[in-house]
């Protein structure tokens, strides 16, 4: 299925700028976690899976615990989590999770995304189910053998463990992801490339020209919208 390219993903650090967007949009989950269940990691799963995201993609750890302070404190901030999807250049298909205190704001400026870029805003369903919801995690240090047996006794529902790129890389049901992470955990894994639900299309389409360059485009106005937290879609890039 060519899913090696999705657990590639690299981090949005090209500039000081992307940099900037990166790290607030890992400081909200974090906050938003350490806000909802608590700020102690080793008992609030879904923190310490916001941490390790954060540290997959090189965040310091200095925004990290800023923004567990600031749950910590009296800051009384309402964010909700919202999915929007719709169709983008060349009929590709775009899901886009963002994190806002301010709905209004967030779908005006998805919005402004589609329609710049010859694309258009769908309700809710309109393109998840060209696309798995999937827990994917990437690391180094064993192998596919000794992974796929130690999840088996766990009895962890797992759908695949290959090996990509000198990487294990272990693909579960979206449900799983948190006994598969508890499994990982407690056999010695630390250093995770990727450890985080995503959704992964079934059939992938190819760009070309006017079309693929309003993709690209699409998808910088995306990154520059600080609403915004993952972009998902089902177009070979590069």
């Amino acid at each position: 299925m060519g899913r090696a390219f999705e657990v590639r993903k690299q981090s949005m650090a090209a500039t000081a700028a992307k940099k900037a967007v990166l790290y607030n949009r890992v400081a909200r989950e974090i906050y938003l976690a350490a806000r909802e269940s608590g700020a102690d990691p080793n008992a609030n799963l879904a923190l310490r899976n916001a941490i390790d995201k954060a540290k997959s993609k090189q965040v310091p750890r200095d925004v990290i615990d800023r923004a567990i302070k600031k749950a910590s404190g009296n800051d009384n901030e309402n964010y909700q989590a919202i999915r929007y999807e719709g169709y983008g250049p060349g009929g590709s298909a775009i899901i886009i999770d963002t994190l806002t205190n301010n709905v209004n704001r967030a779908i005006a400026e998805v919005r402004n995304c589609f329609t710049k870029t010859g694309g258009k805003l769908g309700v809710n369903g309109a393109v998840t189910h060209l696309f798995d919801n999937l827990a994917v995690f990437a690391f180094e240090g064993k192998t596919v053998e000794e992974i796929f047996e130690l999840l088996l006794l766990a009895n962890c529902d797992v759908n695949d463990v290959v090996a990509e790129d000198g990487q294990v890389v272990v693909y579960a049901p979206a449900t799983a992801f948190n006994s598969v992470k508890k499994t990982l955990d407690e056999n010695g894994i630390e250093a995770f490339q990727m450890a985080e639900i995503t959704m992964l299309p079934y059939e992938r389409i190819t760009l070309q020209g006017e079309d693929a360059e309003r993709f690209e485009k699409m998808l910088n106005m995306l990154d520059e919208v600080d609403d915004v937290q993952e972009v998902y879609h089902n177009v070979v890039v590069g």
